[in-house]
């Protein structure tokens, strides 16, 4: 009962409104990664339908939303998850943050995606030459609240030193891996769906010169 009522405030605070949009409604993970990684292809060939993204789709998802995906990525101006992926409003359910770090407000994020909008997949996206990266890299004192971000890289930044290759790139990557990770095995609630197989948690890097989406393994 308790679980219930917390839905209804949740959905009201969120979605004020009854109506939800339903071009995804129930999409699963599958299919989510397929329209993602299809409109990237149409944003390389310089395809991109734009979709949408007119006041007719403004007008759908005024009175609810419901996204195909979770896309958690970096702040970085060059790396607009709904123009990379060619989605437009209510098509992606977006967290942003300096070098892709979650923290507990973003796990709360996730959760309310994946659990009271039905979200299925969740893609962490990582990119080259990330400047938060970068910055945990080459170490040294940051100032202000800048030293947190620094810190949660860092252990990415560690595994990277044991590899061979670019150190910058091994370590994105890592810091990709690394949240992926954390994300499967957070408890209670995404630890749990991931097990059940009700969502997917899959990490990717953008190319900032080329324009490819390449989902990590």
């Amino acid at each position: 009962m308790i679980r219930s009522y917390k839905y209804i405030l949740l959905t009201f605070v969120f979605l004020s409104g009854t109506i939800i949009a339903q071009t995804h409604t129930g999409i699963d993970s599958k299919s989510a990664l397929k329209l993602l990684m299809d409109g990237n292809k149409r944003y390389l060939e310089s395809k991109a339908t734009h979709q949408d993204q007119d006041v007719k789709r403004r007008t759908e998802v005024a009175k609810g939303q419901h996204p195909a995906a979770v896309v958690i990525t970096c702040s970085d101006s060059r790396v607009p998850p709904e123009i990379l992926f060619d989605q437009g409003l209510g098509d992606l359910f977006v967290i942003r943050t300096a070098g892709n770090i979650v923290d507990d407000i973003g796990l709360g994020s996730v959760e309310y995606a994946v659990e009271h909008l039905g979200v299925q997949l969740v893609i962490v996206l990582g990119h080259e030459r990330c400047g938060a990266v970068d910055a945990a890299v080459k170490g040294g004192e940051a100032e202000g609240h800048i030293e947190n971000l620094i810190k949660a890289i860092q252990p990415a930044v560690e595994e990277a030193k044991k590899q061979t290759g670019d150190l910058l790139d091994n370590a994105v990557r890592a810091n990709v891996r690394d949240i992926v990770k954390m994300l499967k095995t957070n408890e209670p609630i995404l630890k749990k769906l991931f097990n059940e197989k009700k969502i997917d948690i899959v990490g990717a890097r953008y190319d900032l010169d080329d324009g490819i989406i390449g989902i990590l393994k």
